[in-house]
């Protein structure tokens, strides 16, 4: 579940630019228990709270 979770993020993000570099954000619909695994795997980041979109990381990226 976790792989096809990070598949389907991957394939819905889009690509944001910040001042500090270019990010692949993603909504974060999807199961919690799953998203948590993913982002202490290092896969995904910067899903604070009560955020609805989470950044890929570079790791996450060539998994997917």
């Amino acid at each position: 579940m976790e792989e096809l979770t990070l598949l389907l993020l991957y394939l819905t993000s889009w690509t944001e630019k910040e001042s500090y570099g270019e990010y692949q954000r993603a909504c974060k619909g999807y199961d919690f228990d799953i998203l948590n695994k993913l982002q202490s795997e290092n896969m995904i980041g910067g899903s604070k709270y009560k955020a609805k979109s989470t950044y890929i990381t570079e790791k996450g990226i060539e998994k997917a």
